[in-house]
């Protein structure tokens, strides 16, 4: 005899079919977590080979492979401030074998850049800081200016005249020389160049007069006593420079930039699987070698919960997005 379904029996079973299928997918998680990883994981890197966060991400994507017992393959994708490499991150299967590399672009970008196809905080989920490393004010040794309080009278007096070096318009040492002119009122032009040592090499041959530069990129030159350190934008001073002061103690109030980078996984990755690789990044980060080859390079070893790296970048986005909109830079 054939049974008629009514309208209520099919809603209940369409009902009891979500139920089931809210109740398996914490299992299927789990199922998935447990067999994690079990093929080769790529992380992508927004920079060419040997540059400063290629370095990080390989010292680190080595150790993480012990851990995880698979191998991390570095995806260097450079271009566009990053941004290139960025979009295919955000875009990638949210499996847990795509890893991204972020850096202070992703927070500077959004602030900068008109056409961006991802959001930072909404297409990824931070997993942990790795490293930073503090930006240095300096001039060429030619430079009359001995402190930073000298080098504000001398850009006071010739306005105009002061030139600063960066690696990119919009890029973290443009931006960092746009918080100084903020909070100084000292008027410069900005003189970019197509990366990081091309803009040292003409402040070392006095072509511009100074720059913003990451700890880990200047201080070579520094120790080399090629060009002349004025202070450091960071809170305390810095071990292998004891003598120059932080901008704070020189008179800059609020003034504090590094540069950095951290792993991000593309949204929607199960929260077991990012687990897993937090733990394996925390465990990485916490080997000896890790922190004497980051600290060999100026740089201080990341190592903080999702929860704190989402904060941290939250802030950043909020300061640079301030910075930029004062300053009125844009990139199309």
């Amino acid at each position: 005899m054939r049974k008629t379904l009514t309208k209520s029996s099919v809603l209940g079973i369409a009902a009891s079919a979500v139920t089931m299928t809210f109740a398996l997918t914490p299992l299927s998680a789990v199922a998935q977590a447990d067999n994690y990883p079990a093929k080769p994981i790529h992380m992508i890197v927004g920079y060419p080979p040997s540059g400063a966060t290629d370095i990080v991400a390989r010292l680190v994507g080595a150790k993480m492979e012990k851990h995880l017992g698979q191998p991390i393959v570095i995806d260097n994708k450079p271009g566009g401030g990053s941004n290139i490499a960025a979009s295919e991150a955000a875009r990638a299967k949210p499996d847990g074998y795509t890893l991204f590399m972020a850096t202070i672009a992703q927070a500077i970008n959004p602030a900068v850049y008109s056409n961006l196809t991802y959001d930072t905080l909404k297409d990824f989920e931070p997993i942990t800081q790795t490293m930073t490393s503090p930006s240095i004010l300096v001039v060429n040794n030619d430079f009359p200016a001995k402190t930073v309080a000298e080098l504000v009278e001398w850009a006071k007096a010739h306005p105009g005249e002061l030139t600063l070096a960066s690696s990119g318009a919009g890029g973290s040492p443009h931006l960092a020389a746009e918080l100084f002119k903020l909070r100084t009122g000292v008027e410069y032009l900005h003189v970019p160049y197509k990366g990081a040592g091309p803009a040292m090499n003409d402040v070392l041959a006095g072509v511009v007069m100074g720059g913003f530069k990451t700890a880990t990129a200047a201080l070579p030159q520094i120790k080399a006593g090629m060009v002349r350190p004025l202070a450091v934008a960071s809170a305390e001073r810095l071990k292998d420079l004891p003598d120059v002061p932080t901008m704070q103690e020189a008179g800059i109030q609020d003034f504090q930039v590094a540069s950095w980078n951290g792993l991000m996984v593309p949204k929607g990755t199960p929260q077991p699987i990012m687990d897993k690789i937090t733990e394996a990044a925390i465990i990485a980060l916490k080997d000896p070698e890790i922190v004497e080859q980051f600290e060999s390079r100026a740089a201080t070893v990341g190592g903080e919960s999702p929860e704190e790296f989402r904060a941290f970048l939250e802030k950043q986005l909020s300061t640079w997005k301030e910075v930029a909109d004062a300053a009125n830079v844009r990139i199309n």
